[in-house]
């Protein structure tokens, strides 16, 4: 099944139907992406996305192929065509034997209103990315990843390092509570994610006890509570580690984060709608 989930798709400038999108040129070679929500008719914290795409590229030793301007741009063009004013748009760019960039609707997952409450199931995935700063095409560990996902039933997998730390989710960050302070795994152990950033600004800006440092998978019956941050689940609490168990939707400072990080969007909206 392909990645492109519209009808259209933008190559290099030019508005194609999705019957010429071709899944294999994206594994070939190399490509950096990133994956933006579109609410509203917003792109939701595209320079945000494009900053973390620019550092990708200079991970890779590649350049990026269009300006913020250009992709801003291709971006509205999308939306347009599509007639969708919600959803996901993945920007692709490919370092192949010609470069390309490829802009579409990306299949998406929302969680339902019940999850934010209940909280979701996890595994743990002994495991790292090759590299784990930049956002890169990796179809084997992606695949190897998403099948003990589906295997287990599980919304997301936490990956845990060779050292026994817990990093990052496979397409998400994870944070911790632990006696009432907020935490996560270093920068430089994880993908610096958009939403990450942002929930990190938010609950140093509302005075939360927050660090960044490791923390062994062996503790983690310790926690008060973990949740997930991402472009599309936001801010969603985890109920269940393999076979721990955790109150996090009703704890009440992953209750604090989720709204305000829902009212960072929401002004965010507000701003930048056309």
């Amino acid at each position: 099944m392909s990645e492109c989930y519209g009808r259209y798709f933008i190559k290099n400038g030019k508005v194609y139907d999705r019957e010429a999108f071709d899944d294999s040129v994206i594994k070939t070679g190399k490509s950096i992406y990133e994956v933006v929500r579109i609410i509203d008719g917003v792109p939701l914290f595209l320079e945000k996305h494009l900053e973390r795409m620019s550092n990708s590229a200079d991970l890779v030793k590649c350049k990026m192929l269009m300006n913020y301007e250009s992709i801003r741009d291709n971006m509205r063009r999308l939306i347009n065509e599509e007639g969708n004013n919600h959803g996901n748009v993945k920007i692709v760019f490919n370092y192949g034997e010609s470069d390309s960039s490829y802009f579409y609707f990306f299949k998406h997952s929302y969680p339902e209103a019940e999850l934010y409450k209940k909280g979701v199931h996890t595994i743990l995935y002994h495991g790292e990315r090759e590299n784990p700063n930049a956002k890169v095409v990796n179809s084997a560990f992606k695949e190897r990843v998403e099948a003990l996902i589906r295997e287990n039933d599980a919304y997301e997998a936490i990956l845990v390092d060779r050292e026994g730390y817990i990093t990052e989710g496979s397409k998400s960050n994870i944070f911790m509570i632990l006696k009432d302070k907020v935490i996560t795994s270093p920068v430089e152990a994880v993908l610096p994610g958009v939403t990450r950033n942002i929930i990190i600004n938010l609950i140093k800006g509302a005075g939360i006890d927050f660090a960044e440092e490791k923390f062994h998978y062996s503790s983690i019956a310790s926690l008060q509570g973990l949740f997930i941050s991402g472009t599309s689940p936001k801010v969603l609490p985890i109920s269940t580690v393999n076979n721990y168990h955790f109150a996090s939707g009703s704890n009440e400072i992953i209750e604090k984060i989720i709204k305000l990080y829902d009212k960072e969007v929401s002004e965010y909206i507000c701003k930048n709608k056309i």
